[in-house]
């Protein structure tokens, strides 16, 4: 199941994101629909995928926070990661291998505060929270979000 976007302005930037990438050569490969309950305050959009999407296009150069797939083709590992890190963004990233090598390719060079490798929610209480770029500073949850919380003390003992 899949809520709500949070509210109308998140659900309108959705929208406009779809229709711009369909209005630039994008296919609509499922979803792309909305629930008709704008009215009544409901702002579900059905779970979409966007096939041929390129960079010029509003989902590529915008923070979507909806249920929405952009596929791009890329023709090798390293120019998958120059397209995903063609970004001001960096919350989250999510890649599929069962390649341990190329695991590892990815995780050394994508540019973002949360990975997910064979993982599509890689969030939990107990993990740091944050992103790189323009999606935050620092980390919420786990050791490292109290870091900023607490005060260093160095002591250092000469000659007793």
């Amino acid at each position: 199941e899949v809520g709500p976007v949070i509210n109308k302005k998140g659900f309108d930037k959705i929208v406009e994101q779809i229709e711009d990438a369909k209005a630039k050569g994008a296919t609509v490969l499922a979803g792309g629909t909305t629930n008709h309950s704008v009215e009544k305050g409901f702002f579900f959009i059905n779970p979409t995928v966007l096939g041929n999407v390129t960079h010029d296009m509003n989902i590529m150069q915008e923070e979507t926070f909806g249920p929405v797939a952009p596929i791009v083709s890329f023709k090798t590992y390293e120019e998958a990661v120059e397209i995903a890190n063609n970004t001001p963004f960096g919350l989250a990233a999510y890649f599929f291998t069962d390649n341990y090598k190329r695991g590892i390719f990815f995780q050394e060079n994508l540019d973002f505060g949360i990975l997910g490798w064979n993982d599509g929610l890689p969030s939990t209480a107990q993990a740091p929270f944050g992103g790189m770029k323009e999606s935050g500073i620092g980390s919420e949850g786990g050791i490292e979000g109290i870091q900023p919380y607490l005060e260093t003390k160095y002591l250092s003992i000469g000659n007793i």
